[in-house]
């Protein structure tokens, strides 16, 4: 993290002609187990990951106009949002841009003062991996304007304000499982997560001779393409059809009774959803136990239903779950994310992760006819703010 601190202070000097003041960080997160089941009211298990937004910032002159001028290294394009006003829609070359823009909103609707700023965006969470890339980068903005308009939220209440953010400007229906993973994960733990009463719990990562190994596809994947949404409309028809609030309230057994009236669609969504939410549970009390054989097969049961039942995986995530899964050293492998490319996520051996890298990417080149990029990391903190100087 020291290095992209002093790159991004660096980048703001060079940028705006003078220091920043405040630094916010956010990182992304990824999840050991319980995939899509956060908005159907699920248990999810998610890690912070040791890859960062970074926001720096420093307050404009007062007669410089009430706006913030904000600029993404990644994107290389800056963006002008005023802070009192509603703005107009973005063009699309700047849709990094809606982000900022939903939390700025949802500070303004709260009656908070935030001051003229200029902010340099840079992120090492890689972007459409699955990694919670847009999650960072609101958590990020909103920690930051909450230290510069001097604004006390409880962490809950910054997630759900940056979830509105990516449901109203991003048009993502996302659960909050990726916002709670950045504001309240704790070093060195897991976070058990009850997507419906967002009671969190953090779960002790206690093998130190394990690493988390985050292998990416390069398949590029977009959730506002429609396929999030449709998964989640499947998942709220099948509820319907079960006469229950939430898939989180039926059972395996209530889901088979009804196969014939769910149809092979929603009887498939369904069967995933309750199934996951059942191996995420099993998956904590085994951690507890140290018996990480049991996660590991848990993890391989949820790739399968992803791939069969929930329909999200692809070849690329198959091929590297496959791969992994074949190595000495692996605890477990499957599909992490919303899937359609993206990201795996492996539990391995620290001493025999080089290795496993090493010939998974000579295994990935060979079969995709593609690169993948992989790093390994472990539990990492969740958001914070700080005064520079």
């Amino acid at each position: 993290m020291s290095d992209q601190r002093r790159h991004v202070c660096a980048e703001f000097q060079r940028r705006f002609g003078r220091p920043p003041e405040w630094l916010a960080v956010a990182p992304g997160r990824v999840n050991l187990i319980g995939e899509h089941v956060d908005y159907c009211g699920g248990f999810v298990l998610p890690m912070a990951i040791e890859r960062f937004t970074m926001v720096a910032a420093a307050l404009r002159p007062a007669d410089a106009g009430h706006v913030a001028r904000v600029v993404s290294t990644a994107m290389g394009r800056e963006a002008c949002l005023p802070l009192r006003a509603a703005a107009s829609p973005l063009a699309a070359e700047d849709a990094w841009a809606r982000y900022v823009q939903g939390v700025i909103a949802g500070f303004h609707e709260r009656g908070a003062d935030v001051p003229a700023f200029d902010a340099l965006i840079d992120s090492t969470v890689p972007l459409g991996g699955g990694l919670s890339s847009s999650a960072s980068l609101e958590v990020a903005m909103a920690t930051l304007l909450a230290a510069l308009s001097a604004t006390e939220m409880k962490p809950l209440d910054l997630a759900r304000l940056c979830q509105r953010a990516e449901h109203d400007y991003a048009g993502v229906p996302c659960g909050m499982m990726d916002q709670c993973a950045s504001t309240l994960c704790v070093e060195g733990h897991l976070l058990l997560l009850d997507c419906r009463s967002l009671e969190a719990t953090p779960v002790a990562f206690t093998r130190d001779d394990l690493l988390v190994l985050v292998a990416n596809t390069n398949v590029r994947h977009s959730l506002g393409d429609g396929e999030y949404a449709r998964r989640r409309s499947d998942c709220e028809a099948a509820a319907r059809m079960l006469d229950v609030p939430l898939l989180r309230d039926a059972t395996l057994a209530d889901v088979m009774a009804a196969r014939e009236r769910l149809g092979p669609r929603a009887f498939a969504r369904a069967r995933h959803v309750v199934t996951e939410i059942e191996r995420t549970q099993r998956a904590v009390a085994a951690i507890g136990a140290g018996n990480w054989a049991e996660v590991g097969s848990l993890m391989a049961a949820s790739h399968a239903s992803l791939r069969d039942d929930y329909e999200v995986s692809c070849r690329e995530l198959d091929l590297l779950v496959e791969l992994a899964a074949s190595e000495p050293g692996v605890v477990g492998a499957r599909m992490t994310g919303g899937g359609f490319g993206g990201c795996t996520v492996t539990l391995v051996e620290a001493d025999r992760a080089a290795g496993v890298m090493d010939r998974m990417a000579r295994g990935y080149r060979d079969c995709a006819g593609r690169e993948c990029t992989m790093f390994t990391t472990r539990p990492a903190a969740g958001a914070m703010a700080q005064r520079l100087g």
